[in-house]
């Protein structure tokens, strides 16, 4: 066959090769996947996950809110009669002995039981743990289970005395050298209630307070 007459036939063929191996260059690469796959891409880095945090403070435990309202109410209770006088076998409004002074103030805070001398509630309540003997609201007794009055904290207690009436003392050398033991008054059942002073309740002749200042 003549080349000349082939020339043309073979040209063609081959611009028709040439388009179609383009066309698939195009639209592929080398390895069969997409072409945008290839584009070169300088992406944001990633936001690091943050671990979800519940920073939440969890709720207190409810014997602990007891206890906050219980020593809130007490203090007000007592700091509302101090400066009292003392007068043997009273229980308020306007005058007290040591255990009258015990009584009114729990009784205020909605805390009841029966009135009586300091040994009685000696015999009635509880020795608390070693660690709660200095906490606020325990009873401390005194000088042969003659005399009570109600702790503060570890540095000082509250109580009637003869001489000054409804003080706050210290826990000095001599009040420490007279303390019989402790007895914790159980708060079961204890709801916040308006503070207010209370009618004398009827006089009964149960006390027996010593000799303490």
């Amino acid at each position: 066959m003549n080349f000349r007459k082939l020339f043309p036939c073979l040209l063609t063929a081959a611009c028709a090769l040439s388009l179609s191996v383009t066309a698939v260059a195009q639209k592929r690469n080398p390895d069969d996947r997409p072409r945008y796959a290839l584009e070169i891409h300088n992406p944001l880095p990633e936001a690091p996950t943050e671990e979800l945090i519940d920073d939440r403070s969890p709720a207190p435990a409810k014997n602990a809110s007891a206890e906050v309202r219980f020593q809130t109410q007490l203090f007000g209770a007592i700091e509302s009669h101090l400066g009292a006088p003392y007068r043997f076998n009273t229980t308020g409004p306007n005058t007290f002995d040591c255990s009258g002074l015990v009584w009114r103030t729990f009784n205020e805070i909605g805390v009841n039981f029966t009135r009586g001398p300091a040994r009685s509630y000696w015999a009635v309540f509880e020795a608390p743990p070693a660690n709660e003997r200095f906490k606020a609201g325990t009873l401390v007794f005194f000088s042969g289970l003659t005399h009570v009055g109600i702790v503060a904290d570890e540095k000082g207690f509250y109580h009637a005395s003869r001489r000054n009436g409804v003080i706050y003392s210290p826990f000095s050398e001599y009040w420490l050298s007279r303390i019989d033991g402790f007895r914790r008054v159980p708060l079961e059942g204890l709801q916040p209630i308006a503070m207010k002073r209370q009618p004398k309740p009827a006089v009964v002749n149960l006390s027996d307070e010593g000799t303490p200042r």
